[in-house]
């Protein structure tokens, strides 16, 4: 049975709380988001409800550079399966906003999605889908499909359109690893939630552009894990000296993109130490 609330805790940690687990009878279905919408709604994710309060409309561009926005973020097929990955810097207004953002989580043992946009509202997607796949795998006892878990997330930007609108924006990069096909797959998605699948690679975001023309040149069908990585990282450093809400490599803070690899033996985390050598030997390249 589902236990864990939205704010992190068990059943025991709130025993009089609104947050304990509904009996399984109330369930309904495994749609985690309609059992919110059904039980729970002012738990429901509603920024446009706090544009429409605050009075915010979409020109108002002082308002937009109090929020911290994400950039770049990327996927890419590789030999096993796919790559996703992002950089770690978000930006509020014309400065840095914050260094260490995380834009690629894990949503489960197959898939990941990478966002960028305003960082409260994709945060608050990407938590969102967590729970909604780990809900569906104890509800039905299977996992969810690659295409089920790419056409949720659809809805979920559906739902935000409103608040897309005000400037709200969250653009995600779905990836994971196809159980059925054995392969990796990516999907890329617009604010209204439509949803397209790329073949090789893409990127998005406001280096996203710059990541792209990286990769179109790097991409390989095929390519061994290392080489990935190395096309991977030489991507978001061109779009970081391209773009200046981008950031790159922080050799002095130990601050590094994020990059997970996704295959049949799941997702693994690309180390700081070998994401460090792979730069280390790219500065060096330059210095020749």
């Amino acid at each position: 049975m589902f236990k864990t609330s939205l704010l992190g805790g068990s059943e025991r940690d709130f025993p009089n709380s609104e947050f304990r687990s509904p009996p399984s009878s109330d369930y309904g279905n495994s749609n985690f988001y309609e059992l919110l919408q059904q039980k729970y709604p002012h738990l429901v994710p509603d920024f446009s409800a706090f544009a429409r309060q605050s009075g915010v409309s979409m020109p108002n561009k002082d308002w937009e550079r109090n929020m911290l926005t994400g950039t770049t973020i990327l996927a890419m097929k590789y030999k096993n399966g796919v790559f996703i990955a992002g950089d770690r810097q978000a930006v509020e207004g014309f400065q840095v906003g914050e260094r260490r953002i995380e834009k690629v989580y894990t949503t489960d043992e197959y898939s990941a999605i990478a966002v960028a946009g305003v960082a409260g509202p994709c945060i608050e997607m990407a938590k969102l889908l967590q729970i909604q796949l780990e809900y569906h795998e104890k509800q039905e006892g299977v996992i969810l499909s690659l295409e089920g878990k790419a056409n949720f997330l659809s809805g979920l930007l559906r739902s935000n359109l409103s608040a897309a609108l005000v400037g709200l924006v969250v653009v995600p990069i779905f990836a994971g690893y196809d159980l059925n096909r054995k392969i990796g797959r990516i999907f890329k998605y617009d604010i209204t939630g439509g949803r397209y699948e790329e073949v090789d690679y893409y990127a998005t975001g406001s280096g996203g552009k710059d990541a792209r023309g990286t990769l179109k040149k790097r991409y390989r069908p095929n390519m061994e894990r290392d080489e990935g990585v190395k096309a991977v990282l030489e991507a978001i450093w061109d779009a970081a000296d391209e773009d200046l809400a981008t950031g790159g490599p922080d050799l002095i803070r130990d601050i590094y993109p994020t990059v997970k690899t996704i295959s049949s033996s799941g997702i693994e985390d690309v180390s700081d130490s070998e994401i460090k050598q792979v730069y280390e030997s790219l500065i060096d390249a330059l210095k020749e």
